[in-house]
């Protein structure tokens, strides 16, 4: 098998009823496909299942016995990457593979490419819930206040970045739940990498896993990495 262009990682927690249509639009041999599991039903066994019948992808896949995070998930799948880029996106497929091979071809010179669903030019084919929609706005305004970044949308699953990029702060990272994307982008935007924001093809799932308390306990952990409280880094 070639090396790798291109590792998607992708955090797969309790996934078995939704992640067969994102293994189906699986289809490049040139991409490293990273799976990390840390639930307790069937999901690594269908994704091992896909690989064996699909040998001609690279499709790797971890279990863990343990409950890793979201971002816990990411920062495992970093570590275990090959390529000089390296995304990730979430197992319920709101953001494709295949936009994540367009912000591949989008990222120029620059160290990231985020995607958001907040800026023109993005499609949204379903929408959230009107009350996580505006809970996803103010969460985005809070984080610009705090942290000083200028992006509209932290949390859409669609990034990627240059692996020198990323190994320069995966030992400076300490989050592990849904806040990870935030400290992420402040690590590297502090060390003065250059990112961007583009708009994407999103679909909401309907399923999210994110509640309000989630968003809550991501700002007090955020709050507290911010202001010194948490191990950081300057």
């Amino acid at each position: 098998m070639t090396e790798p262009s291109f590792s998607i990682v992708i955090p797969a927690y309790n996934e078995e009823t939704r992640i067969s249509p994102l293994l189906e639009g699986l289809t490049n041999p040139e991409i490293e496909y990273i799976f990390i599991c840390d639930g307790d039903d069937n999901t690594d066994f269908i994704i091992r299942n896909y690989a064996e019948t699909h040998d001609e992808l690279n499709i790797q896949c971890y279990s863990f016995p343990h409950r890793l995070g979201k971002g816990g998930g990411v920062y495992t799948g970093f570590k275990k990457a090959s390529a000089p880029l390296i995304g990730f996106m979430d197992a319920d497929n709101s953001t494709s593979v295949s936009e994540l091979i367009r912000l591949c071809s989008l990222i120029g010179h620059h160290d990231g490419i985020i995607g958001s669903r907040h800026l023109p030019g993005q499609v949204i084919h379903r929408k959230q819930p009107l009350y996580r929609r505006i809970q996803s706005r103010a969460f985005n305004g809070l984080i610009r206040l705090m942290f000083g970044l200028p992006f509209h949308d932290t949390q859409c699953g669609a990034k990627l970045f240059r692996k020198e990029a990323i190994y320069t702060v995966l030992p400076h990272l300490h989050c592990r739940g849904f806040e990870f994307d935030v400290e992420l982008l402040w690590q590297l935007k502090k060390r003065g990498y250059s990112l961007i924001e583009v708009p994407v093809i999103w679909n909401d799932t309907l399923d999210s896993r994110l509640r309000l308390s989630d968003t809550i306990a991501m700002l007090a952990t955020l709050l507290r990495i911010r202001t010194h409280t948490l191990p950081h880094d300057s």
